[in-house]
């Protein structure tokens, strides 16, 4: 995929001059407020603010592409088969600061992936396995806030905890970290995220680019907003759409869908939570 969509978004929040007039911190804030960031699409924390947030999770993948030696089998091949998971996570967030805030998530999945008509391994025709899955923290951090000429930057250190070491298709069996960095820029038409990281992963010994994204947030009342994004990693890219309304005064809906538009990418993944803001 070409790198210069990404850029020119870049070059325009870096060098955009808010009208002559404008109340413009009420425009920067209008969508997000004043807090950090989370990895929670279109969620934002403030210093002594808990979030707690339990969702559902399915994955829908007709040609999931898989390897029958990364699955425990004996054939170094890749091959593509249905996949199906069912997967329900828990999430924490707490602002220590307006500058630092932390995360944590953790996830308990059933997975199965179906073997090709082409693959020649031992795997059965259905692989399935269910249990503990990704268990992730993350530290974040504001190097900055936004100004009438300049976006706000952000960073973020992810560790994956090596929790699976007997299982294939789910979890994590050795560590993996990532550092990513974004800026925010918010406008009078939507509040605009980029962001980028690289991961290393210890099972493979390799460092590379991690998840990317162009992110777009906005408040549509006091009740509700709406996120569209692009998020990839590697060659598999995905179009995010999420809906947040407020039910109580400290309770929110999130109503996520995640579309593959390549082809490694999973070809649908929808989420549905309640979010709590303490």
């Amino acid at each position: 995929m070409s790198s210069r969509p990404f850029i020119t978004a870049f070059l325009f929040i870096i060098n955009f001059q808010p009208l002559s007039g404008q109340n413009t911190e009420q425009v920067w804030h209008a969508d997000r407020g004043t807090g950090l960031p989370l990895s929670m699409f279109g969620n934002y924390i403030n210093k002594g603010e808990f979030i707690f947030y339990p969702f559902y999770e399915y994955y829908y993948d007709q040609d999931a592409e898989y390897k029958p030696q990364e699955l425990g089998y004996d054939v170094n091949i890749d091959y593509r088969g249905k996949y199906r998971a069912h997967e329900g996570l828990l999430f924490f967030a707490y602002g220590f600061t307006d500058r630092l805030a932390i995360e944590f998530e953790m996830a308990f999945i059933s997975a199965e992936q179906q073997k090709s008509a082409g693959d020649i391994s031992a795997m059965p025709k259905k692989l399935t396995e269910s249990g503990l899955g990704d268990v992730e923290g993350q530290i974040r951090w504001r190097w900055n806030r936004e100004t009438a000429s300049k976006p706000e930057f952000f960073s973020y250190y992810e560790t994956v905890f090596p929790l699976q070491q007997d299982k294939y298709l789910i979890g994590t069996k050795d560590w993996e970290f990532k550092l990513g960095h974004g800026l925010i820029k918010g406008f009078a038409w939507g509040t605009m995220t980029l962001r980028a990281a690289i991961e290393y992963d210890a099972s493979e010994n390799k460092t590379e680019l991690g998840e990317y994204a162009v992110e777009y947030l906005k408040r549509i009342s006091s009740r509700s907003q709406i996120y569209l994004g692009v998020e990839g990693t590697q060659d598999e890219l995905e179009l995010i759409t999420d809906l947040q309304f407020k039910i109580l005064s400290k309770t929110f809906l999130r109503i996520n869908n995640a579309f593959g538009i390549s082809s490694k990418a999973t070809d649908y993944a929808p989420e549905l939570g309640l979010l709590f803001r303490l």
